[in-house]
């Protein structure tokens, strides 16, 4: 069983930057394609970017395309979100989940989530 942890989240105002780390424990991440979702508030939880099981292959939300990138390390279990140039609509809470390869499916399971508040 995969459990997943978020971290990395907090405030900052407009322009900046944030890099989310996602540690999953279970030896299957590796197998996986992975995936961050996040949650606006008062709205439902939306895809945001993609990685197939070896980073060979990735794909982004036209929302965050140009300014997010998702990366990870299998030696290390961990899935990666870097956010550049931060809008306040970026505002949510953000997830990440195992993937069905090649889709914008989540399997889950879902953690805590961790808070990214974008000031203007």
């Amino acid at each position: 069983q995969v459990q997943l942890v978020e971290s990395g989240g907090g405030l900052v105002q407009a322009g900046g930057s944030l890099r989310l780390s996602c540690a999953a424990s279970g030896r299957t991440f590796s197998t996986y394609a992975m995936g961050w979702f996040r949650r606006a508030p008062g709205k439902e939880r939306e895809f945001v970017a993609t990685i197939s099981w070896n980073g060979g292959d990735t794909y982004y939300a036209d929302s965050v395309k140009g300014r997010f990138t998702i990366s990870r390390d299998n030696a290390k279990n961990t899935v990666y979100l870097q956010m550049n140039s931060l809008k306040p609509e970026d505002t949510g809470v953000y997830y990440c989940s195992l993937m069905i390869g090649g889709s914008r499916a989540p399997i889950g399971p879902w953690g805590q989530g961790t808070q990214v508040t974008v000031s203007s």
